[in-house]
């Protein structure tokens, strides 16, 4: 899948609707007081980082990652706030926002330590699917004032039921063909949360699946775009992972 590939490339080249609410945090903006909406500052001192979520790297630099929401398209505009969270951007216009790839750290496999001509054809193949088997989580935060946030999660909430039929997206100048979305059992986390999984074709004639969590915290909107791509080759299941979704639940509270 290219641009599913496209978002993760990083790791590629080193080897959502019931929403479940927890308690509101006033400080934070939370329902029925006048929210305001963090600073790019504060955002980038509260999104998880280097040493926050054992087991992950945390990449700030936003190379991989789309420069500007003008990278993003989606051909129903209904499901835009849908291509925005998988891109890392704010699903509406925000008054901060901020964004980094989470990698999941992976152990050299046994045949790691091999000479390629040691290698058969299937231990190059198992080597390759293991190699790829890890989780790739684009985090973006993004912070609003008054019910921008309330109004923001809305809008994704509504954009999985309408489009759960599909659509087309295109980042970064790749298109891929989304044919179905379907929720799932969402953290809890925050104050409101809401999980799908996003099938798209590819170029083989197979499908792939990734999987988006949103989460509302106050006033700050939080994304998890995850991709697996080993997992995905094989038809394995994964999903967002919860350790990545608890360590930024954390700063934000």
């Amino acid at each position: 899948m290219r641009v599913a590939a496209t978002v993760a490339v990083s790791a590629l080249s080193l080897a959502l609707v019931t929403g479940c609410g927890g308690g509101s945090d006033d400080s934070k903006g939370s329902d029925g007081q006048a929210a305001k909406a963090l600073s790019a500052a504060e955002l980038k001192k509260v999104i998880i980082a280097k040493g926050d979520v054992a087991g992950y790297e945390v990449d700030a630099s936003g190379k991989q990652l789309p420069k500007s929401k003008d990278q993003i398209k989606s051909s129903d505009e209904q499901c835009t706030p849908l291509a925005y969270a998988m891109g890392g951007m704010p699903p509406s216009d925000s008054a901060s926002n901020a964004a980094v790839m989470v990698r999941q750290e992976k152990k050299p496999s046994d045949t790691a330590s091999k000479s390629l001509e040691d290698l058969s054809e299937g231990d190059i193949e198992k080597s390759l699917t293991a190699a790829m088997s890890l989780d790739m989580v684009v985090v973006g935060l993004s912070s609003y004032d008054g019910e921008g946030a309330q109004e923001t999660f809305k809008s994704v909430s509504d954009a999985v039921k309408n489009c759960s039929g599909g659509f087309t997206l295109t980042m970064q100048g790749e298109d891929q063909k989304i044919t179905k979305l379907s929720t799932e059992k969402a953290s809890g986390a925050g104050d409101e949360s809401v999980a799908f999984a996003a099938v798209s074709d590819m170029e083989d004639g197979d499908v792939g699946t990734t999987h988006i969590e949103v989460v509302r915290h106050g006033s700050t909107i939080a994304t998890y775009y995850t991709i697996n791509i080993g997992l995905m080759m094989t038809d394995k299941a994964y999903d967002v992972p919860a350790a990545v979704i608890d360590a930024q639940a954390a700063k934000l509270k």
